[in-house]
């Protein structure tokens, strides 16, 4: 149990790695347009997809040429499970952790937008 919490816990310590599990939320993708979002190569996307398909996160299946990606809805539930351990967390709530993933992953854009206007030229 500690190995596939540590590996959970680890892969959701990235922020492109949860704004990836923000994404799948919605529907499967392909990892084409998994990586359109982000300013890095289809590599480094494959990089995070990998780690979040060896926590279990995500599975990839190939579909025809097009490989895709679809969220495990039940990945976390180790995870959650080992908070409420804790006494001082609630069952995960999908819901909120979805709305906690797209603060993520606005924050990050913000960030990423604010990097770009200072840039000097």
């Amino acid at each position: 149990m500690t190995h596939a919490l540590d590996t959970t816990f680890a892969a959701l310590a990235d922020p492109t790695r949860r704004a990836i599990l923000t994404m799948l939320l919605e529907d499967d993708m392909a990892v084409t347009d998994v990586a359109d979002p982000f300013d890095m190569s289809l590599a480094a996307i494959s990089k995070h997809l990998q780690v979040l398909t060896q926590a279990g996160l995500i599975t990839q299946e190939k579909r025809g040429r097009v490989k895709w990606c679809k969220l495990e809805p039940d990945a976390m539930r180790g995870a959650s499970v080992w908070m409420q351990g804790f006494g001082q967390f609630e069952p995960v709530n999908l819901d909120a952790f979805e709305r906690f993933l797209e603060t993520e992953l606005r924050d990050v854009k913000t960030k990423e937008a604010s990097a770009v206007t200072d840039a000097p030229d």
